[in-house]
């Protein structure tokens, strides 16, 4: 296939990467004077996708890194970092805003483009590491080392293809692939398509160890690539199962297509809000809506624990023999998260089985009996068993209990979700809420695996 006119739409243009070098020029000079004028022995550098030159259009985020030696103390690198950063946004204008990852950077943007100013060590080796964010610098020489030339576009087509696949994103919200995966499979295998024709054998714990470091053994992910800038860490962590099967079949489903164009470019559907609600009424499920108001945390924090919540919840209900068909949560991540259950029972028989121990253990079996009384117990196949009453036989019942003060605990809800949940939650109809990605998100629920083929 020719992908010419597709590299076209999804590379920077020229003026693009002229500005963003311009951009990210002025800056790194800025803040590397700096350094320079306080005697300050750290060095700026340009990483990430832009100084790869994998970036895609529209993404090219600058990211510049403030190298300290490793000699500096922690708490005086993250002093100084935040402390030079802000006076880089004093200089452009811009406002900084503080984020976390093993210590605080500064996210601001200059000139339209979005900038990351983050402190690290100036590590030479993965031995070396003092921070999570220390290996940074070392990735983008790898890649630029590593990467021949025309290889950039093979990385923008792999990119491209599982963002539109929804598969790219090593954030918790996607749990897809990082953009130095991408990279890195690239270097290894050396095309996009060729990527693509090995990933369809893929098996779980498949493993890519470009330097042969033989360290695979200590990795249980379903996808291992050990990192060639550190033995010890599998650059695939973050890469959920789900994901990587949703990858391996679309990958399955472009290989046969005749419509390979498609799957670089946005699903094509004019979603109507009653359309989409009119499926949900066809299939003759339960449809159970919780809205929630959530805290001021971080995204990477607030995901795991909104993802957290729903499946303790979901598992909840399935213990208490409720059926749930599917879970899911949807979150504007401003103000609400939607919690979404649709049943395939939501409601009981106010009594249900007790099962007890096997009738060949003795003592087990009277202990049973003197519990819930000789008379009120018969067996079950092996199984010592009584009725008694449902304590909730009513969906609605039991989550109204469970999201209480009293026992919220029955469940495990992310901390920092618990009183929110307490406090404002609501049972609403799913029409209520007009928003794009709500009905979006909705479409999904209903129509699961439509990224992935076309």
């Amino acid at each position: 296939m020719d992908y010419n006119l597709i590299l076209t739409d999804i590379k920077p243009t020229v003026d693009e990467t002229e500005k963003i070098t311009e951009v990210s020029s002025k800056v790194i000079i800025y803040l590397q004077s700096l350094c320079d004028e306080e005697s300050l022995n750290a060095k700026v550098a340009l990483v990430g996708s832009v100084a790869k030159n994998t970036a895609l259009k529209g993404k090219s985020d600058i990211d510049i890194f403030i190298a300290f030696p490793l000699d500096t103390d922690k708490k005086y690198l993250k002093e100084k970092g935040l402390e030079l950063a802000h006076k880089c946004c004093d200089e452009f204008n811009a406002v900084p805003e503080h984020h976390f990852a093993s210590h605080p950077y500064v996210t601001t943007y200059i000139e339209d483009f979005e900038v990351d100013i983050v402190p690290c060590y100036a590590i030479e080796n993965g031995n070396q590491l003092k921070s999570a964010v220390d290996r940074t610098i070392l990735h983008t020489r790898y890649v630029k080392a590593n990467l021949n030339e025309g290889q950039e576009d093979e990385v923008l087509l792999l990119k491209r293809f599982m963002a539109m696949t929804g598969t790219y994103g090593s954030e918790f919200k996607v749990g897809g692939f990082a953009g130095y995966l991408c990279e890195l499979l690239i270097i290894y295998y050396g095309t996009f398509e060729n990527t693509l024709k090995e990933a369809i054998n893929w098996k779980f714990g498949h493993t890519i160890d470009l330097e042969s470091y033989g360290t695979s053994k200590n990795f249980k992910d379903p996808l291992i690539v050990i990192d060639p800038t550190d033995k010890n860490r599998n650059v695939g962590a973050a890469l959920r199962l789900d994901r990587l099967a949703e990858f391996i079949q679309s990958a399955r489903n472009y290989i046969f297509s005749d419509n390979k164009k498609d799957y670089f470019y946005p699903l094509k559907r004019d979603l109507n809000k009653n359309d989409v609600l009119g499926q949900f009424e066809s299939r003759n499920g339960e449809v159970i809506a919780i809205s929630f108001r959530i805290p001021d945390i971080p995204l990477d924090t607030l995901h795991p624990q909104l993802r957290k919540t729903t499946e303790a919840l979901e598992r909840k209900l399935n213990d208490e023999e409720f059926n749930v068909f599917k879970a899911d949560y949807w979150s504007d991540e401003i103000f609400r998260c939607v919690i979404l259950l649709e049943m395939v029972s939501s409601k009981l028989n106010d009594i249900k089985v007790n099962v007890g121990p096997k009738v060949f253990i003795n003592q087990a079996c009277e202990n049973f009996a003197a519990k819930y009384g000789r008379e009120n117990c018969y067996v079950q196949g092996d199984y010592l068993v009584h009725t008694q009453k449902r304590e909730f036989n009513n969906a609605l019942g039991l989550i109204e209990h469970i999201f209480t003060k009293e026992h919220i605990n029955l469940i495990k809800v992310g901390k920092n979700l618990k009183r929110n949940i307490i406090e404002t939650y609501e049972f609403i109809d799913i029409d209520e809420i007009e928003n794009d990605e709500f009905l979006e998100f909705l479409d999904d629920f209903v129509n699961p695996g439509q990224h992935i083929v076309r």
